[in-house]
């Protein structure tokens, strides 16, 4: 597919439509990799662009419109917080990539900050991905993430896509609500959970015992593996508990994030979060 000027990249793996700059000298191995980061974040779409205008920690660069959906921003009383440079959708078009569907709207912001790992709550539930590289795959967990009211997601700085492009069009606004923590070792970062008193339980079609049948409690870490490759052996060795979903079905496997939703929907009513 031929790339445009603002054409999101899902994995750090390929070309990237900005430069971001290397490990600062000291920087604990769990802050976030974008927090230093000079280059915009690219939002489009309704839900995600409207969300982050409504997010007072979002910090809105450029705000790009069509006339009609600076109509309807206007309809539903959402402030643009920043002067919008109004173009014909076409304009949009030529900025990112051909499959994008902006629904004209078009932002450049800063990223968002995210907390140390050792200021996550302990309470409630945290996701964690283990090196899940697609974009629309963590977008999609993101959303859900949302839905079931996740404390964080802590994933990697390497072999994850970065938080802008098509990964916040999946989150559908997502990327507002949940925090995202990045990491240079799951390894370590699982064993400050650990220590901080989290059950870390991986999922994984190995696992000793069905999700279903573990003992949950609060708090609470989940920790997924990229599709194929599933945890990797370090991880699964850090994890409290290594469990599977079984499925009543011919097919045994879900995407992952499918399989995200549902060990969260066994979390929180086994947590009784559900109420």
């Amino acid at each position: 597919m031929k790339e445009r000027k603002f054409a999101p990249k899902g994995s750090r793996g390929g070309a990237k439509p900005f430069n971001r700059p290397g490990k600062s000298a000291g920087r604990p191995a769990w802050r976030d990799r974008d927090s230093q980061s000079d280059g915009p974040v690219i939002l489009y779409g309704w839900h995600t662009v409207t969300m982050a205008l409504a997010n007072p920690k979002r910090r809105i660069r450029k705000l790009t419109l069509t006339e009609n959906a600076a109509r309807r921003l206007a309809e539903d009383n959402i402030q643009t917080r920043v002067a919008p440079e109004i173009v014909r959708p076409q304009e949009i078009d030529r900025m990112l990539s051909p499959d994008a569907v902006h629904q004209g709207l078009l932002a450049e912001a800063d990223p968002l900050p995210s907390p140390d790992i050792e200021t996550l709550k302990q309470e409630g539930m945290v996701l964690v991905l283990d090196q899940i590289t697609d974009p629309h795959n963590v977008g999609a967990i993101l959303r859900s993430a949302a839905a079931f009211a996740v404390k964080a997601i802590v994933t990697t700085a390497r072999h994850s896509p970065e938080a802008t492009g098509v990964l916040a069009k999946a989150a559908s606004g997502a990327l507002e609500l949940v925090p995202v923590v990045t990491v240079q070792n799951l390894a370590r970062a699982l064993t400050a959970l650990n220590e901080r008193g989290f059950q870390t339980v991986g999922l994984d079609s190995e696992g000793t015992e069905n999700l279903s049948d573990v003992a949950l409690r609060e708090p609470l870490a989940l920790v997924l593996g990229a599709e194929g490759k599933g945890l990797r052996q370090l991880t699964r060795e850090t994890c409290s508990v290594v469990a599977r979903l079984d499925m009543p079905g011919e097919i045994k496997s879900l995407n992952v994030s499918n399989a995200a939703v549902l060990s969260l929907y066994v979390g929180a009513s086994r947590l009784g979060l559900m109420k």
